[in-house]
């Protein structure tokens, strides 16, 4: 296949590019921080149990087990992308996604259905943590794939505010529905509300991305007949190690992002005293600050490259994880806030450049299929276990800093993968890659 000449695409149709991308993000993790912090009302309406702790826990089980779903629809859908086209599938999960989320806010409870309440909740998550496996990193390479070359972390930067958008505004949400209404109202209806505005969303997403045309990356594999037939079976000979070097980084990423996001509120309270009110104040001005700092990130990885950044990140985080527990556990408002912004600066950083990395570093003809295993499998496995490996550190050492040192390991580990890998910021995306492992990480990447 010979080098296709990259298409500049005008500056209107990347501002639609970015809104239809961030939108089916912000839903995804809309949902997922909504279920988190509603946790004791859903587990009130579809586990009721003597014991609170029992129907917390089957909440979550319920969560991690669509969890466990996400690799999964990230294979199916990644080899669907590589198939026949970014677009369709990215218009495929927002509305899978929206429409679950949508039926949970109209799920009947246990008191009106029995069982039938928690299995079809279930079944739900499910389907959507299937859908979900598809989207981030689909999201990425549909938004890489039209973005130029100097700029694409700058652009991708977008992506990862739309996470911590959907953040913020479930905290404010759910606090705003919790400090208005009586408990019997929210137990009634309120809880259902957050779940219901997904409907919207996915619509007004769903609108976007049908309007758009495909990546023109994936355009000219197509006109030269070169799309993958197995993409999975090809990933699987030709970026092994990619993925092995890249999933190290990205474990990094997962892991930062959900101690800062899900489980930083939590130690407020625990550690540092801090009522619940005050933990999820932090937390939504910590949020809107990392949203803030995403495309400041981008501008710095496209300045200094990704090996640059990798390092900033991995270094960066080993320096100001220690300090930054121990801030939020002095239980000090100011000093809480300055905790959780050094933890924030690690996850946006880490988080804009494995963005842009999870298009770079695999090819066309394979990278949605490549990079959705690598994300995925990542964020499976160190990301939805941070909460769990936090508290059970802390339980098993009696120290409330231990969760600081499992960071450290994880990004010693991320920089050892990391910087294995080729330097890509300025590649072309639009280039066939050879079509042997060694050939990702010596540099020949496109």
């Amino acid at each position: 296949m010979t080098n296709i000449a990259e298409q500049q695409v005008d500056p209107a149709t990347l501002k639609r590019v970015i809104c239809a991308a961030a939108i089916g993000n912000f839903v995804e993790w809309f949902d997922f921080a909504v279920y988190g912090f509603l946790a004791t009302v859903i587990a009130a309406q579809f586990f009721p149990s003597g014991d609170p702790s029992v129907a917390l826990l089957k909440t979550f089980a319920v969560f991690a087990v669509a969890f466990a779903f996400r690799p999964l629809g990230g294979i199916f859908f990644g080899m669907l992308g590589d198939r026949i086209g970014r677009k369709r599938v990215l218009s495929t999960t927002i509305l899978l996604m929206a429409g679950a989320t949508t039926l949970i806010g109209l799920l009947p409870s246990y008191a009106q259905i029995g069982l039938f309440a928690p299995l079809l909740l279930t079944i739900i998550r499910c389907a959507q943590g299937f859908s979900a496996g598809g989207e981030y990193a689909g999201a990425c390479a549909y938004l890489m794939e039209h973005a130029p070359r100097t700029k694409r972390a700058w652009y991708g930067s977008f992506v990862p505010v739309s996470t911590f958008t959907a953040f913020a505004c479930a905290a404010v949400i759910a606090y705003a529905l919790d400090a208005s209404l009586t408990p019997e109202s929210m137990a009634s209806w309120g809880w259902r509300v957050p779940f219901l505005i997904a409907a919207p969303m996915g619509i007004v997403g769903l609108y976007l991305r049908l309007r758009l045309d495909e990546t023109p990356a994936f355009q000219a594999v197509a006109n030269e007949h070169a799309v993958a037939h197995s993409p999975l079976r090809e990933t699987l000979k030709t970026q092994g190690g990619a993925i092995c070097c890249l999933g190290a980084f990205v474990s990094l990423t997962a892991l930062s992002f959900y101690t800062f996001t899900t489980y930083f509120t939590t130690y407020l309270q625990v550690a540092g005293g801090l009522s619940r009110a005050t933990a999820l104040l932090i937390s939504v001005i910590a949020l809107v600050f990392a949203a803030l700092m995403c495309p400041v990130a981008g501008a710095y990885s496209d300045k200094v490259g990704r090996r640059a950044t990798i390092l900033t990140t991995g270094v960066g985080l080993i320096v100001v994880v220690y300090p930054a527990f121990m801030l939020a556990s002095s239980g000090s408002f100011a000093g809480s806030i300055v905790g959780v912004m050094m933890l924030a600066l690690g996850a946006v950083l880490s988080g804009v450049v494995t963005a842009a990395l999870l298009s770079e570093v695999f090819p066309t003809r394979t990278r949605y299929t490549a990079s959705a295993i690598t994300y995925n499998m990542a964020y499976t496995i160190f990301g939805g276990t941070a909460p769990l490996m936090a508290t059970w550190l802390i339980g098993m050492t009696g120290s409330n800093l231990a969760p600081a040192y499992y960071l450290i390991a994880i990004s010693l580990l991320a920089l050892a993968g990391g910087l294995a890998l080729p330097e890509t910021s300025k590649i072309s995306l639009h280039s066939p890659l050879p079509d042997a492992d060694e050939g990702a990480l010596a540099g020949s990447v496109g």
